[in-house]
């Protein structure tokens, strides 16, 4: 795989992800943790993302 379609890969998860959280966000009874972990798993791929480009 090449650096840019890994990179295309990961900016694809960390928006399927940053959706994920604001859905999550909006859900009443939604988990905190699991946003707040949600929240680091976007973080990581956001720092992948620099590292590569």
């Amino acid at each position: 795989m090449s650096v840019s379609s890994h990179v295309q890969e990961l900016r694809r998860k960390h928006q399927a992800l940053s959706a994920e959280v604001e859905q999550a966000q909006r859900a009443p009874a939604s988990d905190p943790l699991e946003i707040a972990r949600m929240k680091k798993r976007k973080l990581a791929l956001k720092e992948e993302i620099s590292r590569l480009s």
